[in-house]
């Protein structure tokens, strides 16, 4: 949704990958992720696929191959990010950021600073979050118009809260659009008003709809220009493929374009905009330069987020009584729709973070299935459904998982920042169902890791660490966390690398270092198998290999 401009200066400081060449890595730990044989001296990649894992006495000449000493880094499978919103990543390199505000007061400083520096047109930014500002106890403070107002007098702002599903907006914003006190939500979203009955200035979920014809309008070049800037962040970080939730389906062909202009360094699985099913559909599963874009996937909502008090509960907020949250479809709208895409061959993906949310998609999911036979479906019944978040569950629809079953898209990251809050919200009882990544393990669910960004960060390693250690970044763990929900470092490792694989259909390609697959790498500089916990997020990616080329090496 949020739109920018992209400075010359911006333009040319983002970097394309180096041409292809034959590897031998080296000089460190390698993790195969194979159980029979998980470590490895050197690996060596030719012609984009993994010619030799094993001891370095055994590995055949190297004449030919460009070496890549880790110097004492370790490398594992290609680490992919399995729910990330690759637009809005570029995008938060470009607008007004306000992730890391401690405050009210630091977020609306950053907003005049931007407006002085930007005296033009609409003021766009995203990733402010009230939970732990201090004016505002346990998440009840959200940012107002009031305060948009002060900070940048007489603009026009928008202001995404970092989950996506709240905007903060102007008086000016406001009355552009003509929402006054008498304005009636749509369905599915909510206008926050005060004691007066007026619109604070908060729209949440649908609501935000209200004032979309008040963003700028990126042109061709300018979105480009964000999308390289996704894959640069992405790169650097270590990650050599994302899960594209939410991808625009007009923006497709242009991903598509980029790949065969050398400009995509990394493998997308898309999972498009419901604007694009009816085509996605007819047309069937996109693959584009040898699968670094393949498009297979459409992503449906069906609830909003815990922090905005969106996500669908079966009883109300614990917080806020007088509402169980915003379903945004129908059991009538959403079946047909998922028997459609079941019949064409193309994979289920949806948003569910409330209890409510979760129930209603599983049993949706399970209603399709049964509307279609197995002889309608190109695929069998392997069709590997989605349901992405799955955030507060009730343990009694842990068997739909385990049984249709279902894939769990999950973000670690959300855990350790929302169980500051998530306790008010949702009270002790509801937390056993809350983030149960090892409870679903245990069942034998595949749940996949992600980051959601730029919701969170996108950093892999704190990924990686609120899954093992379930702990905030500062090592706090509050008696209430659900501490045995945190998962073993051989599980978190298959949940970025070999279970995103598998729930992109590539499991035979990627997630594992072994001979014939991929040559995807991800190179740290600890080794997250074995170094103390409180260590894991301090670490940084060093190398990333896609198909055998380097896209990023640390300096």
């Amino acid at each position: 949704m949020f739109r920018s401009f992209l400075t010359a200066a911006a333009l040319a400081a983002l970097a394309l990958p180096s041409a292809a060449q034959d590897l031998l890595i080296r000089g460190g730990t390698i993790h195969t992720g194979v159980e029979a044989a998980p470590t490895a001296e050197v690996v060596i990649a030719r012609d984009g696929r993994i010619a030799y894992v094993g001891a370095a006495a055994d590995a055949p000449s190297v004449e030919g191959l460009e070496v890549i000493d880790l110097d004492g880094a370790t490398l594992f499978p290609g680490f992919t990010d399995g729910h990330a919103h690759l637009d809005g990543i570029g995008w938060r390199e470009l607008t007004l950021n306000l992730e890391g505000s401690t405050s009210v007061v630091d977020a609306m400083a950053r907003l005049t600073a931007w407006a002085e520096s930007h005296p033009d047109g609409v003021i766009v930014g995203r990733g402010w979050i009230e939970t732990r500002w201090p004016e505002s106890a346990n998440g009840a403070r959200f940012l107002t118009a009031a305060d948009l107002d002060a900070a940048a007098p007489g603009r026009i702002v928008l202001l995404g809260r970092a989950d996506g599903h709240a905007v903060a907006v102007s008086t000016p914003a406001l009355e552009a659009v003509g929402i006054t006190a008498d304005t009636v939500a749509p369905s599915g979203g909510e206008i926050l008003k005060g004691a007066d009955g007026r619109p604070t200035g908060l729209l949440v979920d649908a609501a935000e709809q209200l004032v979309a014809r008040l963003m700028p309008q990126a042109d061709p070049a300018q979105t480009r220009a964000a999308y390289r800037a996704g894959f640069a962040v992405e790169a650097r970080y270590g990650w050599t493929g994302v899960h594209f939730m939410s991808a625009p389906w007009g923006d497709i062909p242009l991903l598509e374009q980029m790949a065969a202009d050398g400009e995509a360094p990394l493998k997308i699985y898309n999972s498009v905009t419901p604007d694009g099913a009816a085509a996605l559909i007819a047309g069937g599963p996109r693959d584009v330069a040898d699968g670094r874009i393949i498009t297979r996937a459409i992503k449906y909502y069906a609830d909003g987020a815990l922090g905005s008090r969106g996500a669908a509960l079966f009883e109300p907020y614990s917080d806020r009584p007088d509402t169980t949250g915003l379903m945004q479809i129908t059991e009538a709208e959403i079946v047909p729709l998922y028997e459609a895409a079941l019949r064409g061959g193309i994979q289920l993906a949806t948003h569910a973070i409330g209890d409510r949310g979760n129930g209603s998609v599983a049993s949706w999911y399970a209603s399709a299935l049964e509307n279609v036979p197995a002889s309608e479906l190109p695929n069998g019944t392997d069709v590997r459904l989605r349901i992405e978040h799955a955030q507060i569950l009730r343990p009694s629809d842990y068997g739909y998982f385990a049984n249709l079953p279902i894939i769990a898209s999950m973000q670690p990251s959300h855990a350790i920042g929302d169980f500051h809050f998530a306790a008010a919200r949702l009270g002790d009882a509801r937390l056993d169902g809350a983030y149960a990544w090892k409870s679903l393990v245990d069942l034998g669910v595949i749940v996949v890791g992600g980051s959601d960004a730029p919701v969170e960060r996108g950093d892999p390693l704190i990924e990686f660490y609120a899954a093992v250690a379930r702990r905030d970044l500062d090592g706090f763990q509050g008696p209430d966390w659900r501490p045995e929900e945190a998962v073993d470092r051989a599980t978190a490792l298959k949940m970025f690398t070999l279970w995103p694989a598998y729930a992109s259909f590539r499991e035979d390609e990627l997630g594992t270092i072994e001979v014939g697959k991929r040559a995807d790498f991800t190179a740290f500089d600890i080794d997250l198998m074995t170094v103390p916990e409180a260590d894991i997020p301090k670490g940084k990616a060093v190398l990333t290999v896609v198909d055998g080329v380097a896209v990023y090496r640390a300096d």
